[in-house]
């Protein structure tokens, strides 16, 4: 099975509850993260965060669309999970750790099985390219975002 399983990791010159604010607006994501084309909301929690939404992700060798449930442990955790759509199985999570002085260290984890139809598209070198989009940018865009760039 091609699976996408990876995680990356940055520092950011930002406190760790302005990264938080970034992490957990859902509804924001597609803004600062290059292949999400659109997150639209379709459950709220108790203090108004998405809880459940449709994404629609331009992943190069076809557009997915799956429906993600989230869960977050404040300020420091922020998990999704795929309940339905084009990919077998996605889990991911924000981690996030105060360093002091104003800064935070965010890691991105993402666990994905393609299924098989986007799983047989999927050769050694789209795995690794979509690791790369998927993954490894994840923190360098919030980064951009948290530090106003």
């Amino acid at each position: 099975m091609a699976n996408i399983n990876g995680s990356a990791s940055s520092e950011i010159d930002a406190p760790l509850d302005a990264v938080w604010a970034v992490v957990q607006d859902v509804e924001h994501w597609a803004e600062w993260q290059d292949t999400l084309g659109e997150v639209t909301p379709a459950a709220h929690d108790a203090p108004n965060r998405v809880s459940e939404c449709q994404v629609k992700i331009d992943a190069k060798i076809t557009q997915i669309s799956m429906r993600l449930e989230c869960s977050y442990a404040e300020p420091t955790t922020m998990t999704f999970t795929r309940t339905s759509g084009d990919l077998a199985e996605l889990e991911g999570r924000w981690l996030l750790e105060d360093l002091g002085d104003g800064r935070t260290r965010a890691t991105y984890e993402l666990e994905v099985d393609p299924g098989r139809v986007i799983g047989f598209l999927l050769n050694a070198e789209r795995k690794e390219k979509l690791r790369a989009l998927l993954v490894d940018s994840r923190p360098q865009e919030l980064k951009a975002r948290a530090e106003g760039g």
